[in-house]
């Protein structure tokens, strides 16, 4: 009896590069085996890491170019996809990597039945991750737990995620994936039941889902949608395969090819959907999202797993193998210059804010901004995230001041990739505002955090902080981080917390660095603004969601 896959797999069948020596063939039980060498494992793992920490896929280009080519999308739509496309043309100089965060390394790999090789596989694969990190200007993220409650970077960007499954055949296939964490953190899984299944309950629920990713996560994004499941974790590794359009060539009907279906109807009408949130590629308008995917999966009668996730503005996965033939990589857009337009200039006016003004100036200044307006920073800035915050709060518990240096500048949420040689910093874009909601109350009424930049959307915690002591939330686009240390980012230099490596405190001097007043001092949010104008007053539909 046929045994039917629950997700069915197809060779990848886009335009690939050969960049070694294939698999040697030996003769086991009078058939063909490939014997793979494990340096040929960890090559394609640099190489993969290298071409997708700073090269993008031409169909992701296109789309953007295609933003700047739509008269409906808004202009900031505009602004978004063409500071996206700025940002790929200097990254493609491999110096900077498109985005400070380079990533949680995932590989998803396919091992034929008939590869020999030493077993020790994913020992193989990592060391090329750990070269990679090692021998580029990239970002070491990965922390390991010293104990339940503290933890220190492994100082080499591992571990990896490797996942290796056996199919028949004789070849080593891989799709090798970087995911920040605001990417990754926009995986979310919805345990629901037989009564969303229709088109407009679902199409309900997933509204509410969908709006409440926001922006954190970079859009446009690649949205994926997964329906039903064996299990909670399949149904997620799913949508994260989706989501790196990986499962592309699954079938549209039943049939013995795979148990599980794309629906390319509803994919449609979920990304009509997505223009109608308002949220656009950041700033408002249509480009919440490139394209969508939808798969149904088979279920158990007493469960209906639904998982979202998203591929970012660094859309950033490579296809590989290894055959007889050679060692291959999908190819990635090296030109990505020829998706610029010959015009590029920047439409629509900014106000220029001087930072290097006193507090109280800058905030009377702000205070003469729409929400929404576009801004140009120029002056200095103090960057601090997680672990500088954590222990502003505890000088705060143990009954000491907060620093001059947090009260008298605003504050930038960011962590950069390593220096490159001659330049003043190295890649340095935002990080997710919304993992530093819960310090702003405490920091606000003695003076700190008054003003903050970062991306994505806050919650109503802050925005009544805001409210209550005159602060001021600044959204700056998410993305483009290598155009941002080239282009804005005069100087950089340490002022606190040395020994916390890239999370240390520091000062940095930008010009004509992008902003956008996200929050302002009455508490008027423009994300809220605009999902409240999108949902009205719906009532979610579903019964036992949750995530």
């Amino acid at each position: 009896m046929t045994q039917i896959p629950l997700v069915s797999h197809q060779r990848f069948a886009g335009t690939v590069d050969r960049i070694g020596q294939g698999s040697t063939s030996v003769k086991v039980a009078d058939q063909a085996w490939n014997r793979i060498a494990g340096k040929q494992l960890e090559d394609l793992a640099f190489r993969a890491v290298r071409e997708i920490s700073h090269y993008l896929r031409p169909d992701h280009l296109a789309s953007l170019r295609g933003i700047l080519d739509d008269a409906e999308a808004s202009a900031n739509d505009h602004f978004v996809a063409l500071d996206l496309l700025s940002n790929a043309v200097v990254s493609s100089r491999e110096v900077l990597p498109m985005c400070q965060d380079t990533g949680t390394i995932i590989v998803h790999a396919r091992r034929g039945h008939r590869v020999i090789t030493d077993g020790k596989d994913r020992q193989w694969i990592a060391r090329g991750v750990q070269r990679a990190f090692a021998d580029l200007d990239l970002r070491y993220s990965q922390l390991h737990p010293l104990t339940t409650w503290t933890e220190e970077n492994t100082g080499t960007n591992l571990p990896a995620q490797i996942h290796i499954e056996l199919e028949e055949g004789s070849d080593y296939e891989l799709l090798i994936m970087a995911k920040g964490g605001g990417s990754a953190n926009k995986s979310f899984l919805f345990q629901q039941n037989r009564s969303v299944l229709d088109p407009e309950r679902m199409l309900d629920f997933l509204r509410e889902k969908i709006a409440e990713i926001g922006t954190s996560a970079c859009p446009p994004y690649h949205l994926a949608v997964v329906i039903g499941g064996t299990s909670a974790e399949e149904c997620l590794t799913t949508a994260k395969l989706a989501s790196a359009h990986h499962l592309d060539h699954l079938p549209t009907k039943p049939g013995p090819q795979s148990w599980s279906l794309r629906d390319p109807d509803f994919e449609q009408e979920l990304l009509r959907m997505t223009r109608e949130l308002g949220f656009g590629a950041q700033f408002g308008g249509r480009y919440f999202c490139h394209d969508v995917r939808v798969i149904r999966m088979p279920r158990h009668n007493g469960s209906l797993p639904i998982a979202v996730a998203v591929s970012c503005s660094a859309d950033r996965q490579i296809e590989c193998r290894i055959d007889a033939d050679g060692a291959w990589i999908e190819r990635l857009e090296h030109q990505p210059e020829k998706y610029l337009p010959s015009d590029r200039h920047r439409n629509g006016q900014a106000r220029n804010i001087n930072l290097d003004q006193p507090m109280d100036s800058l905030l009377a200044e702000l205070a003469e901004c729409e929400l929404g307006e576009r801004l140009s920073l120029n002056g200095t800035l103090v960057v601090a995230r997680d672990l500088v915050h954590a222990e502003l709060r505890s000088l705060i518990e143990r009954g000491e001041e907060l620093p001059d240096w947090f009260k008298n500048h605003p504050v930038y949420y960011a962590g950069p990739s390593r220096t490159p040689e001659g330049y003043a910093t190295g890649s340095f874009g935002p990080t997710t505002a919304g993992r530093m909601d819960s310090y702003v109350p405490i920091f606000q009424p003695l003076g700190g955090s008054m003003i903050t930049l970062a991306k994505g959307n806050r919650s109503a915690d802050v925005a009544a902080s805001c409210g209550e002591h005159g602060g001021f939330y600044l959204g700056t686009v998410g993305g483009p981080a290598a155009r941002l240390a080239q282009d804005c980012i005069v100087d950089s230099r340490v002022i606190d917390f040395e020994d916390f490596g890239m999370e240390a405190a520091r000062a940095i001097t930008v010009k004509d660095l992008p902003a956008f007043v996200v929050i302002n001092d009455h508490g008027d949010d423009f994300y809220q603004r605009a999902r409240k104008a999108s949902l009205g007053a719906r009532i979610p539909v579903g019964t036992s969601g949750g995530r």
